[in-house]
């Protein structure tokens, strides 16, 4: 559940929970999605094949044509074209599917997958680049949400990068249900500074200056730029480097209060990180054993090292 007592909840591809609804009549259980992640969020399933009236079992169906503009037609049957069906579903539910903080499409499916499906050309060998019609038109609908797929959720750095964007996304929908207002977007953005910087530093500098400029009138125009832009830069996966920058920044705070002893512990840590040798959750552990003797309110709000315990509980068991 989230602050407010309501589970957090994200979409996905009904046949990973393991509903047989694929064309044969099968499924593609996900034990880590139903196990791990369903332990912390409500999911909801979704197949759009079957949403749109395509029996199960059914004829399979495959991107065909230009790779700007695939069709999703039928594969023995090419004058069967269920792209546009798709595609009007996808809008609705996104429109319908509002709250949600995240999505879980299958890969590689004609209209659920994120990246690389195939998309066929008479006389060419298939090129993997297309994106599957319903996803497509979801996103296009809804282009912050957290998405990912299924297959790219078993990299650790994806996986937590995931994970990460879709609790800073809760919190964004938390601020828009109270109300966006010029000082909840300053306080949001001060919470969120070290993460953003973890990620990408120009947005982190460049993100600064556009809250600066919204001044006291913030329209739901320029909520919507702000989110668009924060979640774009959160996708560029954290690196080392990056969360070593941080980990210093985050130094700098206690450098008037540890003694030579504490500072050389932990800066020892910081570059054993940076290293491979030590993970991140011994730094910012032992960082928060810090802060607690020696407070600072601006780190206090850092969602970077406070981040929801269910999301810390996830992202050190990456």
């Amino acid at each position: 559940m989230d602050r407010q007592g309501r589970r957090i909840r994200l979409g996905i591809s009904s046949c990973l929970l393991g509903e047989k609804v694929r064309f044969d009549g099968n499924h593609k259980h996900d034990s880590y999605l139903t196990g791990t992640l369903g332990r912390f969020f409500e999911w909801v399933p979704v197949c759009p094949e079957v949403a749109i009236g395509l029996g199960v079992p059914r004829p399979p169906i495959r991107l065909a044509g230009a790779r700007a503009a695939p069709r999703a037609v039928g594969v023995g049957d090419p004058r069967v074209d269920v792209t546009d069906r798709l595609a009007d579903f996808g809008r609705r539910q996104a429109r319908r599917l509002d709250d949600i903080s995240g999505y879980v499409f299958k890969s590689r499916s004609p209209s659920c997958g994120l990246e690389r499906v195939k998309i066929y050309q008479r006389g060419r060998a298939p090129a993997s680049r297309g994106r599957g019609i319903y996803a497509a038109a979801f996103l296009a609908a809804q282009p912050w949400l957290p998405a990912e797929e299924e297959g790219r959720l078993g990299d650790p750095r994806l996986r937590e990068n995931f994970i990460e964007r879709v609790f800073v996304y809760r919190r964004w929908q938390e601020l828009m249900r109270r109300g966006l207002t010029a000082s909840r977007l300053v306080e949001f953005h001060r919470c969120h500074k070290l993460t953003l910087m973890a990620h990408d530093v120009e947005a982190y500098r460049a993100l600064g200056r556009f809250v600066a400029r919204a001044g006291r009138r913030i329209s739901r125009a320029t909520g919507r730029e702000y989110i668009r832009r924060l979640m774009e830069s959160l996708k560029r996966p954290a690196t080392p480097a990056r969360h070593a920058n941080v980990l210093m920044h985050l130094m700098g705070y206690l450098k008037k209060h540890l003694d030579a002893a504490d500072k050389a512990e932990l800066l020892a840590l910081i570059h054993a990180y940076r290293r491979g040798t030590a993970p991140l959750a011994a730094v910012l552990t032992l960082l928060r054993r810090h802060f607690r003797r020696f407070p600072d309110p601006y780190v206090a709000c850092q969602t970077y090292l406070y981040p929801d315990p269910r999301e810390r509980l996830l992202r050190d068991g990456t």
